[in-house]
């Protein structure tokens, strides 16, 4: 391609960088406005008031009038802006350009007072002139409500007495109206001296405009800085904007991160920008609308880049006007706060939040593809430099015909023959999966120009089925091309169910990305498993792999499996119905059909089944086993549920969820394949037993005898060995000591469990699971699992597995600290009540989310126990408060399950009432269950305040 030519000057408008003031010193609008000027700012009114109050006021008394006259102007104006703003929350551009009108009548007043009525000049010299020039976003006219005020004052020669009196009283008067300012005080040489040395002043300058004082010299500097700068090193300027925006990506995270910056993060403004500098700096535009008779963009992706702009900065607007700064990041509490002022609802099934975060993610992604396609074409015309590894090693795989390779991207050598067949719209990323290639822009704007192309019959044809099936299966990083596909819009045109979720934020702390994202990322940990990537941290898992399942229904299950959210259904019931017709549309056999749509309706069981019920109970494993029923379906449920977990956030998966599913996967294993048997109670009791005589050589048959006869049956089974070898000596040194006040505290790091497991030995009486959980909380400490066994002898034995609040064990060095003040609280020197109110709070941040709350009692999971399940909002007190709400109805708590997903709790308690009986009678459920509401409501209303 040859290089596009400057655009004419036929089709540039007017240069903004030499608007001229109009007659009353003060420059016009750069365009339409949200409200009228005068509601904005009165120019020539507040400068009539000014001038009269300048006749018979001393100039320190003008100043300070100068500055309640603009003070008020400015509070008038912002208020106007931001009541149209609030009827019309979508018009960002009229907005920028409202703000940039309201600084420059502040700015140009401020340079009146200070030039013609502070510090007056019959008849100044040369040297003697001045031009106020507003730079970088002020320059351009982009604005938001909190945006910095950058100015250059410009000056012939060094600066005079006069110009740094001006200035500086022009500054005092700023400054009081509280704008932030940013300034400097140069001549032209100096200009193009620091421009030619500094790239971040250079792009400043790029975006001059002339705001009042002497418009010759303003002219001057335009024009020396097209001749001496700006047609300097073009090279290098797109290679230091590119590495900035670099840097940037990597300190701001991916572009489906949920708490986005909105300025600076990838896909943010700052991409928009640093595309329309290099586009100036390059071709001397004054509008990005110039790029389209260039040839740099068509007439649609100017659409988008139009779109994404105004979307983008609309919300930076209102984030500015909900907290009244330079608020950049899109917080969760935030929001919601600007979802509402631009009118988002909730609906069916989804917040409105969901469906505004859902439209950001989609302009984020159309704002990568603008600067892919820009980028393309400044190296097609050699303005950007080939990636360093391209220029030092120039070997090219081999390609199929019909492609081409430019700059070492795989492109159509001729588009017609190329959409002659259809099914080159799939070609086109198996190709670029085989050569290991990136796709050029050119060819992908040549797919997006063509998806209608892709329709029904093209989606149950054989080949194009086989097509899409090779590309999840057959190169080992299917998750490139699935990615690249669902940015272009091909994933959603060959599967029109996946549309839906494609770029769909779910509003919770627990999932890190959109759930098209999430879905990819599920896909590439299970290539990395295949990869043998993860070894060491997967076992079991690369274990299975190795040994062989069924890809194909594992793969098609993992690309379906969310594919039902954000509707009123369960998710998984409504996707197992949308897998079942995909699956055979995709070419699936009769039977793989049904294990993709059974695993799509079962994704959440094992990982369930593992993080909420107890699995040290039989009932649990066995229940889980009939539903499971063979080998085959539980290897592939064991990897989609990994896969699953790891691929919502970088810090989700940990050993405490790994330990539990392989537990669950072991067990369920041994009773699949040997018999329900397996699972039996007494048999593990004897296990158990034998592994703590093995554990304890140096005792004696007697010590053994008595501890092994003093715990009831379900201990046995709910311990491992060196929690069973813990309480052996912590109840021996109890009983000795002779004690009845005494606590005995072990604290232990499971390391092989990310957790600390903390083991209390004590008399029992009523309360103390209470009393524990409240302990814990109250050192900051999260429980994520808890035993409660009493012994038939009058103890309690007691195990709770804690993390710290980044989710690990205990630091070592803390657990002396850690240990005695869980002592001072449970001696009563603390109370617990008291001690929590200033502790138990949600974040600011964190308020934003709803968890309804829903209570359920199970009288089928366990043999002798009813398991209680709330699922609610979590907080610090939660578990304290539940607990002593049980014990004070006096219900009987053997285990809490803890399962904590973002903001989201599930808390299971394993209880029986005060005669070791269940709870059938739904009149004793519901008095339970209005007395854990009540408990829930009032610690929120605490956590709130």
């Amino acid at each position: 391609m040859t290089q596009p030519q400057a655009a004419s000057a036929a089709q540039a408008s007017e240069p903004a960088a030499l608007a001229q003031p109009s007659v009353t010193g003060h420059p016009e609008p750069l365009g339409p406005l949200i409200c009228g000027p005068a509601e904005i700012f009165d120019a020539g009114g507040i400068r009539s008031q000014i001038k009269a109050l300048a006749e018979d006021t001393s100039p320190a008394a003008l100043r300070a009038e100068t500055v309640k006259i603009l003070k008020a102007a400015n509070k008038t104006g912002r208020a106007a802006i931001a009541e149209a703003f609030a009827d019309k929350p979508f018009a960002a551009r009229d907005l920028t350009r409202s703000y940039t009108f309201l600084t420059d009548g502040l700015v140009t007043t401020a340079l009146y007072v200070a030039s013609e009525l502070l510090h007056p000049l019959a008849t100044p010299t040369r040297g003697e002139r001045i031009a106020v020039m507003a730079v970088g976003g002020y320059g351009r006219g982009e604005m938001a409500p909190a945006s910095d005020v950058d100015l250059l004052f410009l000056t012939p020669y060094k600066i005079t007495a006069w110009a740094e009196s001006v200035i500086e009283s022009m500054l005092y008067i700023l400054w009081d109206l509280r704008l932030k300012i940013g300034h400097s005080s140069r001549t032209i040489k100096d200009c193009i001296r620091l421009g030619g040395e500094d790239y971040t002043i250079r792009t400043a300058m790029l975006e001059h405009r002339f705001l009042a004082g002497h418009a010759p010299l303003a002219q001057e500097l335009d024009k020396r800085l097209k001749k001496e700068l700006f047609s300097q090193d073009a090279p290098e300027f797109v290679e230091a904007k590119l590495a900035e925006r670099d840097a940037r990506h990597l300190k701001q995270g991916q572009r489906y991160m949920v708490e986005p910056n909105v300025k600076e993060g990838k896909g943010g403004l700052r991409d928009l920008q640093s595309l329309f500098w290099i586009a100036k700096y390059l071709y001397q535009v004054k509008d990005a609308r110039e790029l389209v008779p260039l040839g740099l963009f068509r007439a649609e992706e100017m659409e988008l880049f139009t779109k994404a702009a105004n979307f983008l900065w609309a919300v930076r607007s209102h984030l500015h006007l909900a907290t009244g700064r330079a608020t950049e990041q899109l917080t969760f509490d935030l929001q919601v706060e600007v979802a509402s002022r631009m009118g988002y609802e909730d609906k069916a099934g989804r917040r409105g939040v969901e469906v505004f975060m859902q439209e950001y993610f989609r302009h984020a992604t159309r704002v990568g593809d603008l600067t892919r396609i820009f980028l393309t074409k400044l190296e097609a015309s050699q303005q950007k430099n080939a990636p360093l590894l391209e220029r030092i090693f120039r070997r090219r795989p081999r390609i199929k015909p019909g492609y081409k390779v430019v700059h070492n991207r795989l492109d159509v050598i001729d588009p017609k023959a190329f959409l002659q067949d259809r099914l080159n719209l799939l070609r086109l990323f198996e190709e670029a999966l085989r050569t290991g290639m990136l796709i050029h822009p050119d060819a992908m704007r040549l797919v997006t120009a063509n998806l209608h192309l892709i329709d029904e019959d093209m989606r149950n044809d054989k080949e194009a089925r086989k097509l899409f099936l090779d590309l999840l299966l057959k190169h080992g990083n299917s998750e490139r091309a699935l990615r690249r596909m669902n940015e272009l819009g091909v994933l959603s045109a060959f599967l029109p169910e996946f549309e839906p979720i494609v770029a769909m934020m779910q509003f919770n702390m627990y999932h890190s990305y959109t759930v098209d994202e999430h879905t990819i990322q599920v896909i590439a940990n299970f290539a990395a498993i295949e990869r043998g990537e993860l070894e060491d941290e997967l076992p079991l898992s690369s274990e299975i792999l190795r040994k062989g399942l069924n890809r194909k229904v594992l793969m098609v299950a993992m690309l379906l499996h969310d594919i039902g959210k954000g509707r009123e259904q369960d998710h998984s019931i409504l996707g197992a119905q949308i897998a079942r017709k995909v699956a055979p549309r995709l070419g699936l056999k009769p039977s793989e059909c049904e294990t993709v749509e059974w695993l799509v309706r079962y994704h959440l069981l094992m990982s369930d089944m593992a993080q909420k019920r107890d699995i040290a109970d039989p009932r649990t494993v066995r229940d889980f086993a009939k539903a499971v029923q063979t080998v085959k379906r539980l290897d592939l449920l064991l990897l989609l549920t990994v896969c699953d977990i790891r691929g919502v956030g970088p810090d989700t998966w940990n050993n405490w969820k790994a330990a539990l599913l392989r537990a669950l996967y072991g067990q369920t294993r041994a009773a699949l394949e040997g018999g329900m048997e397996a699972l039996n109670r007494e048999h593990r009791g004897v296990s158990a037993k034998k592994a703590l005589r093995e554990a304890l050589p140096d005792w004696s048959k007697a010590d053994l005898k008595t501890e092994t006869a003093r715990h009831y049956p379900p201990y046995w089974h709910g311990l491992h060995v060196t929690a069973h070898v813990d309480f052996a000596e912590m109840l021996r040194d109890f009983t000795a000591k002779g004690n009845a006040g005494e606590v005995m505290i072990r604290l232990y790091p499971d390391e092989d469990r990310d957790a600390t497991r903390a083991c209390f030995v004590m008399e029992d009486h009523p309360g103390i699971f209470a009393r524990i959980a409240g302990a814990l909380a109250l050192v900051g400490a999260n429980v994520v699992d808890a035993r409660s066994y009493t012994t038939k002898d009058g103890y309690v034995t007691d195990a709770f597995w804690i993390q710290d609040s980044e989710g690990h064990p205990f630091d070592p060095i803390r657990l002396h600290r850690l240990k005695q003040m869980i002592e001072k609280t449970l001696k009563g020197e603390v109370i617990t009540r008291d001690a929590l109110k200033s502790r138990d709070k949600i974040k600011k941040r964190e308020k934003a989310f709803k968890v309804p709350t829903h209570i359920t009692f199970d009288n089928e999971g366990s043999e002798i126990y009813t398991i209680i399940e709330v699922d609610t909002r979590d907080r610090p007190g939660l578990l304290y408060d539940l607990a002593r709400t049980l014990a004070s109805a006096n219900v009987y708590i053997a285990n809490a399950v803890i399962a904590t997903y973002g903001e989201q709790v599930v808390d299971a308690f394993y209880v029986k009432d005060m005669f070791g009986l269940k709870y059938y009678a739904e009149s004793k459920q519901r008095t339970l269950e209005k007395k854990l509401r009540a408990a829930i409501a009032e610690g929120a209303k605490r956590a709130d305040t």
